[in-house]
């Protein structure tokens, strides 16, 4: 509805743009209009255009996928060149060519940023995250899945200055170890959520210091993490009692002896009891399943 108010009221009506456009356009109505019909709507007149950028100085939230399967290098930094209020910023459909260069200005100029996605984009390098650390002090939600050039370094620098983080996605950030991650949770104990998936040198080290510094932890993703094994389950059981969600899918080490203590709280977790996958496994094999008696 709003769209086709904006279409059929144009300026030569002397109607919509003589609304207060900071009060009244901006807060009111082009908020509820997708961001690539805005953009669209800028060729309508210079008025329009006019308009729009100052929706898009005003922008508090960016989120690329809005515009498409993909953005151009140009329009993005167009886009974005006069905005300082921003809060939410998600680039995972700029990965192709975003590089330290068109980021590292936005991130400059967005002091008020606490959520930034930044998924999958490889081109960045550890620049990017120093300078989300010492812009963003209030960044809650952070995600650097397959970010392989996130560094222990530059993981330090977040951590000291970005204490108030709620949830970093980490998956597949290969470089970072144990000590790394041991860092991190010691300076921001406030995590919720937080995923190491997909890393191999993530251990018993880094699971136990988590459990022992993040009490308000509600899910945490250790898919694949080759080298943990029980005992960290254990303490993260002990230390953990806001404990939500716990994936251990692929990680070999980790048996139902330690799991059962979280299945029992409720935990939701990502591996069946081995009773469980045998019904299945047998469901599979003859096509029913079958009566078994447990009382025995």
């Amino acid at each position: 509805a709003p769209w086709h108010l904006m279409m059929s009221l144009t300026p030569s009506r002397g109607c919509l743009l003589d609304l207060p456009w900071e009060d009244i356009l901006v807060p009111h109505i082009l908020c509820h209009l997708p961001l690539q019909q805005l953009l669209s709507l800028q060729r309508v007149s210079k008025s329009f255009q006019s308009l729009i950028q100052l929706y898009l100085a005003n922008m508090r939230c960016f989120d690329s996928s809005q515009i498409g399967p993909a953005i151009p290098r140009a329009a993005f930094v167009n886009l974005l060149k006069d905005n300082e209020v921003l809060q939410q910023l998600a680039l995972q459909n700029c990965s192709d060519w975003l590089t330290d260069r068109e980021l590292l200005p936005v991130i400059g100029q967005n002091h008020h940023l606490h959520q930034i996605q930044l998924k999958g984009c490889a081109q960045l390098s550890r620049h990017a995250l120093v300078a989300i650390s010492l812009s963003c002090p209030n960044l809650r939600q952070l995600s650097l899945a397959h970010c392989e050039w996130v560094d222990s370094l530059s993981l330090r620098s977040l951590a000291d200055h970005c204490k108030a983080l709620e949830a970093v996605d980490l998956t597949a950030c290969r470089q970072l170890k144990d000590e790394a991650i041991c860092y991190l949770v010691q300076k921001c104990s406030r995590l919720k959520s937080l995923s190491l998936a997909v890393n191999a040198n993530v251990g018993d080290v880094a699971v136990e210091e988590i459990a022992k510094c993040c009490p308000e932890l509600e899910h945490l993703d250790l898919t694949g993490c080759l080298r943990v094994k029980n005992d960290s389950i254990r303490v993260l059981a002990e230390y953990c009692p806001k404990l939500r969600s716990l994936k251990v899918k692929h990680c070999h080490n980790v048996a139902e002896s330690s799991l059962s203590i979280l299945r029992s709280r409720g935990v939701e977790l990502d591996v069946e009891p081995p009773l469980q996958r045998a019904l299945v496994l047998l469901q599979d094999v003859v096509g029913f399943a079958p009566f078994i008696n447990l009382q025995i």
